[in-house]
C-alpha cells in the first residue's frame, strides 16, 4: 500500500512472484480468484483487493520498471494468509525502508 497523493491508498506492483503451493491450496486460491475477479484481460484476472499473501524475497533494490520504484530479488509466496485483513498488509514505505538500509550499509 502507498497513498496515492490524494490521501487514498492504492496497492502498487512490486513484482512477480512464484510459489510451491499444496494441492489444497492451489485449489483454495482457485476458487477464490474466480470468485473474486472484477476483471479480464485476455486471459489475466484483476482480483478484488480482500486476500493477504505473504511473500518472502531475497532482497529489495530500487526500479524504475515497476509502478513502486521497488524490485524483490527472488520473491516467494511463503503463504496465504487468511488471518490476516488487507488493511495489514504492510506499507510500500516499509519495503522502501529496507532499500533505503541496505543502501546505507554499503556507503559505511
Amino acid at each position: 500500500w502507498r497513498d496515492n497523493g490524494a490521501g487514498k491508498d492504492e496497492l502498487v506492483p512490486v513484482g512477480k512472484a512464484y510459489f510451491g503451493f499444496t494441492d489444497q491450496e492451489l485449489a483454495f486460491l482457485d476458487h477464490w480468484i474466480r470468485n473474486h475477479t472484477v476483471a479480464r484481460f485476455g486471459p489475466v484476472r484483476e482480483v478484488a483487493k480482500s486476500l493477504v499473501l505473504e511473500v518472502a524475497f531475497d532482497a529489495a533494490q530500487l526500479s524504475n520498471r515497476h509502478k513502486s520504484g521497488v524490485a524483490l530479488r527472488f520473491p516467494r509466496i511463503a503463504r496465504i494468509r487468511t488471518d490476516k485483513p488487507v488493511a495489514e498488509a504492510d506499507r510500500l514505505e516499509s519495503l522502501m525502508a529496507l532499500v533505503e538500509n541496505k543502501s546505507a550499509a554499503a556507503v559505511d
